[in-house]
């Protein structure tokens, strides 16, 4: 190949991947955008099936490049020498590019896919520095400013004007009332009297998540910078304000990892998240590119802070707290807040689901409302960590136990298929742990999650609560996914009764159960808790343990009456059983 040509082909590469990001970003903000029609015609399924559609998006339109350059490239398609000239040439035109971070993860993903690499090839991918030029953080965004001039309702009646959707306010002047009274209230709490309100900046574009719509802001004041983020509804009446949200904490609550991704529409989704990490400094900054959508960025920034915090430290992976799973090894490196599961080659009685059923389950979590109550996973593919850094005993198990999943490689063990996320405590370990009041909220907030899951048309399957977590600000998640289905999918059934004596004393059952049988009678059995505890919940939700409950959400389902769950109004205020001073230093959920 002579040079010109070889130069064709690196600009003629360059421009099919810059152009293949672009139609895939174009895709992804044409179907962010419906989010707003989707809120203000209550349309809730419509909101549903975008959820699928965009998640699925990234991955068809890395392959489709993928394919394009196998034809486009032939022979060269393989030519390491050649992708590092495309690899200079495309880095070296994106300088100052806003959102740069996301063609360029774009394009690892390009190679990844062609070259089947496994870790991280430096000469075929850009390594994320995890640092953004300040300029870029805050000029790529775009805010709206107000200046506060002594009247909070003033300055909230512009807001909403400025903010107005399509679909009247039931009565404007009540809600910049109703955000007046919030703020007031909260500054007698908590800031001194001389820390003086200066202005408040929010976010030009909604956040919806669900049947909400979020405005995001901060307010600045003459000592510090406050949250401020304020939740709208749409019913029959009207748009109205539903919350305004001050604290750290229940902030954070409704940017967390176990709720559902936003549909937003920033200038900058960078820009974004560096607004976000300025109210919310306690959160990874993976996590907030995750809850805006960009699922593929909050994975590459999520591996490149691990990485680095790998390299900083000497202690080892080990066994995860909890009990053994039957499907998965999880482990964990103490230092750092999350876990990974792997596969077995073969899952413990009594379970009997296959490999690939399982894959199955853990995506449709993926698409599906999380409703707060489950946790986000990102499945990785072909990760390398050191050998050296296993403990003996989880090395050990992993080589016997998970061979098809995992493999030595020279210094390194390879993970073929891993799952991560953010670590938890078991909830059969927090209520051994912590005094007699929080574990009692543990399990009322444990009922509560069943009925949230319950509404989002997911049943857990196994209800063990070892299957179970409490995260840093005590709300009950599930985790455990194998055996998790869709309500619709699951046929609820009393328990027959017995034709003798001789039934009943059987150790088995004594009448047929189908795949999808489920008994809630029989719940009970499997909930290892002592008598108070177990008292408690039966007195709280007793119709959890009835089939006519679960038939009744079932057939809502089916006729597609959707029952949303709100991140801040839980009935079960787990946050109570922290004082401030713990809040604060536990809000990253």
């Amino acid at each position: 190949m002579d040079p010109q040509e070889r130069y064709e082909l690196v600009t003629g590469v360059s421009q099919t991947i810059y152009d293949g990001f672009i139609t895939y970003n174009y895709n992804f903000h044409r179907i962010t955008r419906r989010a707003r029609v989707r809120f203000e015609k209550r349309d809730w399924k419509g909101h549903q099936d975008d959820i699928v559609e965009r998640v699925e998006l990234y991955e068809k339109s890395v392959r489709r490049i993928v394919l394009t350059l196998r034809r486009y490239m032939g022979d060269h398609v393989l030519d390491h020498e050649l992708w590092e000239e495309i690899k200079h040439y495309f880095g070296d035109r994106l300088e100052l590019v806003p959102d740069a971070g996301f063609i360029k993860t774009f394009f690892n993903s390009v190679t990844r896919r062609l070259f089947d690499t496994v870790g991280i090839d430096e000469r075929l991918q850009f390594i994320s520095t995890g640092t953004i030029e300040e300029e870029e953080k805050t000029i790529s965004l775009s805010l709206k400013r107000y200046p506060y001039w002594g009247s909070f309702r003033k300055t909230f009646e512009t807001v909403l004007i400025e903010f107005a959707f399509r679909v009247d306010y039931k009565d404007m002047a009540a809600d910049a009332a109703l955000v007046e009274s919030e703020i007031i209230s909260y500054l007698k709490k908590h800031l001194e009297r001389e820390n003086k309100c200066l202005r408040f900046e929010f976010i030009d574009t909604y956040f919806y998540q669900s049947a909400r719509a979020y405005l995001v802001g901060r307010m600045i004041f003459s000592n510090g910078i406050y949250p401020i983020v304020i939740a709208f509804k749409n019913e029959d009446d009207g748009i109205q304000i539903d919350a305004v949200l001050l604290r750290e904490q229940e902030v954070s609550i409704v940017f967390g990892y176990t709720r559902s991704y936003y549909f937003a529409d920033p200038k900058s989704v960078i820009g974004a998240v560096y607004f976000l990490h300025s109210i919310l400094p306690k959160k990874p900054l993976d996590e907030l590119y995750t809850v805006l959508g960009r699922l593929r960025q909050g994975k590459t920034e999520r591996y490149s802070y691990f990485s680095r915090h790998l390299a900083k430290t000497s202690d080892k992976f080990v066994h995860a707290a909890g009990d053994k799973g039957l499907v998965m090894i999880v482990f964990t490196l103490p230092s750092y807040n999350l876990v990974f599961k792997v596969m077995r080659d073969t899952f413990g009685y009594p379970k009997n689901v296959t490999h690939e059923e399982v894959v199955a389950k853990y995506k449709l979590v993926s698409k599906h409302d999380r409703a707060g109550r489950l946790i986000d996973t990102q499945e990785f593919m072909k990760l390398q960590f050191p050998i050296d850094r296993f403990s003996d005993e989880l090395l050990d198990e992993l080589l016997t136990e998970a061979s098809m999943a995992v493999s030595k490689q020279g210094q390194y063990l390879e993970f073929h298929h891993v799952y991560v996320e953010r670590r938890v405590r078991p909830l059969n370990l927090f209520i051994k742990e912590v005094p007699r009041s929080d574990a009692k909220l543990a399990i009322l907030d444990y009922g509560q999650a069943l009925k949230d899951l319950a509404n989002t048309n997911i049943f857990p399957g196994d209800l063990l609560l070892k299957n179970f977590g409490v995260t840093n600000l005590n709300r009950v998640i599930f985790y455990d996914y194998d055996e998790v289905s869709l309500i619709t999918e699951c046929n609820f059934r009393d328990v027959p009764e017995a034709y003798d004596m001789m039934d009943e004393m059987r150790a088995d059952t004594w009448y047929y159960v189908g795949k999808n049988d489920i008994f809630p009678e029989e719940f009970i059995k499997f909930l290892s808790m002592d008598n108070e505890l177990r008292d408690l919940f039966l007195a709280t939700y007793p119709e959890l343990l009835t089939a006519e409950y679960w038939r009744g959400i079932k057939e809502k389902h089916k006729s597609g009456d959707i029952s949303l769950v709100i991140p801040y109004l839980s009935p079960v205020l787990t946050t109570s059983m922290l004082s401030d001073e713990e809040k604060n230093e536990n809000t990253d959920e």
